[in-house]
């Protein structure tokens, strides 16, 4: 039964159709130029300079930003005002004959510019591999048990991610809201970001599929990524800037990141609002790192590994093998990855600040949480259990010896 059961999920991979493939993966020619917005302040008009309605003061830095590009040899590709940073952005195409490393570290020098650096790609950390055999964290953290207590209710979770199935069978309606910051390309879904964000929240006792971490929170579903040539998921640092942005503005509980790449300056200073915000930033482990990689390796930043984390890392480990999930076409099946980790770790925080939020002893008000609050065994790998009654000190629940079956009983 459970062998047919496999076969019928592994049919269901590969009935799809191919997605789209992109040819490069190389990093754009490109270089983001950040110009400072004048300090806020009071206007009779009732706006505030610094923000959107700053039509005068844009106009101003966009031709001061113009002037720039003429005289480094420069074409403006297009412009973005980020008021959660005091910046406005610039997107500059770069020559062939020049590089685009040089050109940001001269333009960084000018006393017009907080600074310039060149247009980095991301990518997803996972493998999507549908032939591993099942591991189903249902098992692994009693997520039955789990849900007695706390399903993530109105926690909303930004999936920054490729584009999310949100009419797939499992996640009608768990979608909030939806942003897609790669317009040039079809907004069509996409495996990454519908395996993610299903792990997180798909839907509870609907008689289909499988049920997410946290199957009562929210997505915000912030397109920043593609899919690419062999099933590769991209980003580049404009999307990600945006989507991280838009988490910020859309009041995000928590920000799942099941991305990696080189450091970058700009996501760095969002992902350090972010948490500034109170936000919880979740991401996921580059292995191949010798530092766990970026962005999983900022300070407060929760650093997620499938499986036990590597030695000399502050990660935590997360279910991240043959995971069962939500894919395009109304399907699922297997994947695999750090990307998946960091997702399952996402859905417990939902659950842990779904939990902090009723307890009396925080009176609705409880503090951002961090990765202190998250309880590991000697291997590093997450006791979801015990992270659950930790978040949660007034429950009157205990967890049974080994996560067993009483998991999460009443005290």
């Amino acid at each position: 039964m459970i062998k047919a059961f496999m076969l019928a999920l592994l049919m269901a991979w590969w009935a799809g159709p191919a997605a789209a493939a992109e040819a490069t993966t190389e990093p754009p020619q490109q270089v983001l130029v950040l110009l400072n917005m004048p300090a806020p302040h009071f206007r009779p008009d009732g706006f505030y300079s610094g923000g959107y309605s700053d039509s005068v003061g844009r106009a101003a830095r966009r031709r001061a930003a113009a002037a720039l590009a003429r005289s480094y040899g420069l074409h403006m590709a297009t412009d973005w005002p980020m008021p959660a940073l005091g910046l406005d952005c610039y997107v500059m195409d770069v020559p062939a004959n020049l590089r685009p490393a040089e050109v940001a570290q001269r333009l960084s020098l000018e006393p017009d510019v907080a600074w310039a650096q060149t247009m980095n790609v991301f990518h997803s950390l996972g493998h999507d591999d549908p032939l591993f055999d099942q591991q189903a964290a249902a098992r692994e953290w009693h997520l039955a048990q789990l849900h007695q207590w706390a399903t993530g209710r109105g926690v909303r979770v930004a999936v920054v991610d490729s584009a999310i199935q949100a009419d797939h069978p499992d996640l009608a309606q768990q979608v909030a809201d939806r942003l897609n910051l790669v317009a040039e390309r079809a907004d069509s879904a996409e495996l990454h970001g519908t395996a993610v964000a299903g792990i997180i929240a798909a839907r509870a006792d609907n008689h289909v599929g499988i049920a997410g971490v946290a199957p009562l929170a929210r997505i915000l579903a912030l397109r920043a990524c593609w899919q690419a040539a062999a099933g590769e998921t991209l980003c580049t640092s404009l999307s990600l800037a945006q989507a991280l942005s838009a988490a910020i503005e859309r009041d995000a509980a928590i920000i799942n990141l099941s991305l990696g790449g080189p450091p970058d300056r700009l996501i760095q200073r969002l992902v350090e609002s972010a948490l500034g915000h109170g936000i919880v930033v979740v991401a996921a482990v580059n292995r191949m790192a010798p530092d766990a990689g970026f962005p999983a390796t900022l300070p407060g930043v929760i650093a997620v590994s499938d499986g036990a984390p590597p030695h000399g890392t502050r990660a935590v480990g997360a279910p991240g093998t043959d995971i069962l999930t939500t894919l395009p076409g109304s399907r699922w099946g297997m994947v695999s990855g750090a990307s998946y980790a960091a997702a399952h770790v996402s859905g417990l925080m939902a659950l842990m600040l779904d939990a902090r939020s009723r307890d009396p002893a925080f009176n609705g008000k409880a503090r951002a949480m961090t990765a202190a609050d998250l309880v590991s065994g000697p291997d590093g790998r997450i006791d979801a259990c015990a992270s659950l009654v930790r978040s949660s000190p007034s429950c009157g629940c205990s967890c049974g010896p080994a996560g067993g079956p009483d998991s999460l009983a009443r005290r």
